[in-house]
C-alpha cells in the first residue's frame, strides 16, 4: 500500500508546496496533473498485465521464464510510454482548443513539458516495480518510491521557493524535482536488480532470455485491458477537469484539491487490491481455487474497514483540508463542497478496486475493460454534463456521476467473479 501511495505522492508533493505559492499555479497543476495522471495511471494498468504472469511463475519456480518475461516487460513499456509521449505531445500542441484560463499558459506549458519527458522513465519503473511485486517482494519498491519522494520534497522546497541559491522557479521548479526524482528511481532500481542477492536466481535468465513475439503477445493481451479499465476510470475525472476550467480557475484549483485527495484513497485500496492480485495470482498457478476466493474476500473485507475508516476522515478535515493546498477562501470552500460525492462515493470506489484486481489475479481482464467503459464514459462524464450545466448546478454537478459509476460498476465485477470462481472452488 505505501508502494502505491509512493507513485501518486509525487504530484501530492507538488500540489501542497506549489499551492502556497501561489492559487494561479496550482490550478496550472491542476490542468497538467489531470491529464498525466491519465497518461501514468494508463502506463501503469499495462505494466499491472506483468504481476498475475510472474506471480503464476514465481509459484512454479520457474525463475528463468520469470526473467525473460521480465525483460519482454521493459521492451514492450518503453515501446508503449513512447506512445504515450506522443499522445501528450499532440495534445500540447493542440492546448489552445480546451479553451483554459490565457493566464494559466506561462506556468501549464513548461510544467507540462518536464512532464512529458518523464514518461519513459515512470514506464521503466513500472516494470522493475510489478516483476518484483510478483515476486513478493513489495518491499524494495516501496522503500525506493519513499525514498525518491523526499528527493522530490526537498528538491520542491530548493526550486519551488528559491532556497540555497537557487532561483525561485515556482510551478517550473516542481516539475524539475520530480523529473529528477523520477529518474533516480530507475537508476537505483536498476543498481538493484543487478547487483543484489535477492534477484540473483532472476539474472542468467534476464541475460539469456530473448525477446519475442509470444511473450510480448501475452503481456499485451494481459496489459492492454487493465491499462483501459483504469485509463476510461482516470480519464472520466481528467475530462471533468476541461468542464471544470469553463467554469473558472476556482472551479479548477478546487476540483484539483479534491481530485489529489481521492486519488491518494485510490491507492490506498490499490495498494490492499494488489496484494490480492499477486496472492490470487500464485494460487492461481497452484490450480487452488477455494483460496483464490478466500484471499479475495479477505482482501474485500480489509477495503471496506479501510473505506469507513477514509469516509470519517474525509468527513472531519472537508472544511479544512483545502488550506494544505492553498490560503485562497473560495477554494477551500468550494473544495469542501466536492468532498460530499467524494464521501458518497467511497465504499462502491474500493469494492470495484478490489474485484477488478482480483479478476487481474485469475487473467480475466477483458470484460472489466468493457464495464469500465460503460460506467465511466456512457454514465459518469454525461450524468457530470448534465447536473453540472443543463441543471446548473456548477462544480457539484460536475462531480454527480462518479458516485453511481463506480458503485455499479463494483457491482458488476464482483458478480463476474463470483461467476467465475464458485464452482470451481468446490
Amino acid at each position: 500500500m505505501l508502494g502505491q501511495l509512493g507513485i501518486i505522492l509525487v504530484g501530492f508533493a507538488d500540489n501542497i508546496m506549489v499551492g502556497q505559492h501561489s492559487a494561479d499555479e496550482l490550478a496550472a497543476a491542476s490542468f497538467v496533473n489531470n491529464f498525466f495522471n491519465l497518461a501514468f495511471i494508463f502506463g501503469m494498468g499495462f505494466a499491472y498485465g506483468l504481476t498475475p504472469i510472474i506471480g503464476e511463475l514465481f509459484a512454479k519456480r520457474d525463475f528463468d521464464k520469470s526473467a525473460e518475461t521480465f525483460k519482454n516487460s521493459i521492451v514492450i513499456n518503453l515501446i508503449i510510454g513512447v506512445l504515450i509521449s506522443l499522445c501528450m505531445l499532440m495534445l500540447l500542441l493542440n492546448i489552445g482548443v480546451l479553451n483554459q484560463p490565457e493566464e494559466l499558459m506561462p506556468y501549464i506549458i513548461p510544467y507540462y513539458v518536464l512532464n512529458l519527458i518523464s514518461i519513459l522513465f515512470v514506464m521503466l519503473f513500472n516494470s522493475f516495480k510489478q516483476f518484483s511485486d510478483g515476486t513478493t517482494d513489495t518491499m524494495t519498491p516501496m522503500w525506493i518510491m519513499l525514498g525518491t519522494n523526499l528527493l522530490n520534497i526537498i528538491g520542491n522546497y530548493i526550486l519551488i521557493y528559491g532556497k540555497l541559491g537557487a532561483p525561485e522557479l515556482g510551478l517550473t521548479g516542481a516539475g524539475i524535482s520530480t523529473l529528477i526524482s523520477r529518474i533516480a528511481a530507475v537508476i537505483i532500481f536498476a543498481c538493484i536488480f543487478a547487483r543484489h542477492s535477492r534477484f540473483h536466481k532472476f539474472r542468467v535468465g534476464f541475460k539469456t532470455g530473448m525477446i519475442n513475439k509470444q511473450t510480448i503477445s501475452w503481456l499485451v493481451r494481459m496489459g492492454f485491458p487493465v491499462a483501459l479499465q483504469l485509463g476510461v476510470e482516470t480519464a472520466s475525472f481528467s475530462l471533468s477537469v476541461i468542464m471544470m476550467g469553463w467554469l473558472g480557475k476556482t472551479a479548477l484549483a478546487a476540483h484539483q484539491v479534491v481530485g489529489v485527495v481521492t486519488t491518494l484513497g485510490f491507492m490506498v485500496y490499490y495498494g490492499i487490491a494488489a496484494a490480492i492480485t499477486i496472492r490470487v495470482s500464485n494460487f492461481r498457478g497452484q490450480d487452488d481455487w477455494k483460496n483464490v476466493r478466500h484471499a479475495s474476500f479477505a482482501g474485500l473485507h480489509l477495503i471496506l474497514a479501510t473505506a469507513l475508516l477514509v469516509v470519517f476522515f474525509l468527513f472531519a478535515v472537508r472544511n479544512s483540508i483545502g488550506y494544505l493546498f492553498t490560503s485562497d477562501i473560495a477554494v477551500v470552500e468550494l473544495a469542501a463542497l466536492l468532498m460530499y460525492p467524494v464521501i458518497i462515493y467511497q465504499f462502491g470506489d474500493g469494492l470495484q478496486i478490489l474485484f477488478a484486481n482480483a479478476l487481474r489475479g485469475i487473467a480475466d481482464v477483458r470484460y472489466m475493460a468493457w464495464m469500465a467503459f460503460v460506467c465511466h464514459f456512457c454514465i459518469a462524464l454525461p450524468i457530470g454534463y448534465i447536473c453540472g450545466f443543463v441543471f446548473k448546478w456548477g462544480a457539484i454537478g460536475v462531480w454527480c456521476g462518479f458516485p453511481l459509476s463506480l458503485t455499479l460498476l463494483g457491482i458488476i465485477l464482483w458478480t463476474r467473479f463470483n461467476k467465475l470462481t464458485k464452482g470451481r472452488a468446490r
